[in-house]
């Protein structure tokens, strides 16, 4: 008998009107029995306009509105009205992608085969641009990297897409799972509420990072996050350089380090976290973005903000059943995202702090 599956797409604005249709025809497509599946549409920044334009192109998904944007809470409230109706797994999906037929049936079959697994991630390729690379699909993510100092990326990124076999089906993902696509169980949910709050993500996170977020909180509960390879859907993604993406992935960089670092793991990379920040200070003022990192300090100088970290930094306490240091010995000490790549990380930048990395491996 088929799971009960809750799908969650969130739009912002005039999201809808660039990606909805056509990752709405793919979902319509899916081999998984549209009985057992229902689509929750989070309306982010909600406006009678968008609640018409979603209501009349996509009926048969339930359309929930929401006014303040932030992406982690529209992401809790679709996770709670998706428990709240009986949903055994819930689906996490961008809706700027197209996925296969067999894409949700794969995610599911993923977690039945591997009960160990409290969530697995689609294999994400890039949207293909022409003939040549929808024959030859290059990759978005196989899974996503954290880096020791606090921030994450993606594996494989740009390389010809691969096939897992054999023992390696269903390989464990050592980072996070990309907030792209992936499926979690209700049981994993339950675990992260323990506050019994609805609050899954933690919503200071506001966006960006979230699925780390989430998926070092799942680890530390017991549980592992694995690849589903025949799961492929197609991701029409679009490195920014925002200052407001800027913004929320450097404050949530430290969101992560202060609420999930031990004291003494903050004390042993005190060393290399002073210098990339100087260094990335340095870089604020040749990149016209030096009043968004002002704008992070600002947000570490107010006493709400720490009393924030404390409630976090408890919550993680409460659901851990696992030793963080079990989970650091799999960060990263390199930056491997080609878009980012350049001749000073990769030749000073990164020997230096992956040589520091060792060493402190060798310590925990």
């Amino acid at each position: 008998m088929e799971k009960k599956v809750g799908v969650i797409l969130i739009n912002y604005k005039d999201y809808a009107k660039r990606f909805l249709e056509p990752c709405r025809d793919s979902l319509r497509r899916q081999s998984y029995s549209q009985d057992n599946f229902l689509v929750y549409i989070i309306d982010n920044a909600s406006s009678d306009e968008s609640l018409n334009y979603l209501n009349n192109v996509y009926p048969e998904a339930k359309v929930i509105p929401r006014s303040d944007g932030n992406y982690s809470a529209a992401g809790n409230l679709g996770f709670k009205i998706a428990l709240e109706n009986g949903c055994d797994f819930i689906v996490s999906a961008n809706m700027d992608t197209e996925m296969e037929s067999d894409w949700l049936k794969e995610l599911v079959l993923a977690l039945e085969k591997n009960q160990q697994a409290g969530i697995a991630q689609s294999k994400i390729l890039l949207y293909p641009k022409n003939d040549a690379e929808r024959d030859n699909p290059k990759i978005n993510s196989l899974g996503n990297v954290i880096h020791f100092l606090g921030f994450g990326f993606t594996s494989s990124y740009n390389e010809n897409d691969k096939e897992a076999s054999g023992i390696e089906a269903y390989p464990e993902i050592k980072g996070y799972a990309s907030g792209c696509s992936f499926i979690i169980r209700k049981e994993v949910l339950l675990a992260l509420d323990c506050d019994r709050d609805n609050k899954y993500y933690n919503e200071e996170y506001y966006m960006y990072h979230d699925d780390l977020e989430l998926s070092l909180k799942t680890k530390l509960a017991g549980y592992k996050i694995i690849l589903a390879p025949l799961s492929r859907i197609f991701h029409k993604y679009e490195f920014s350089r925002s200052t407001k993406m800027i913004y929320f992935m450097e404050r949530n960089r430290y969101l992560t380090l202060f609420i999930f670092y031990p004291r003494f793991f903050l004390f042993l990379i005190f060393l290399p976290l002073f210098a990339f920040d100087l260094a990335f200070l340095f870089y604020s003022l040749l990149g016209g973005w030096f009043k968004e990192e002002m704008k992070i300090y600002k947000y570490f100088l107010k006493t709400d903000s720490y009393n924030k970290l404390f409630v976090a930094r408890d919550k993680v306490k409460k659901i851990s059943r696992v030793p963080f240091k079990d989970l650091a010995r799999d960060f990263s000490g390199k930056i491997e995202f080609q878009e980012i790549a350049n001749p000073l990380l990769d030749y000073l930048v990164n020997p230096l702090i992956n040589w520091y990395w060792r060493l402190i491996k060798k310590i925990i």
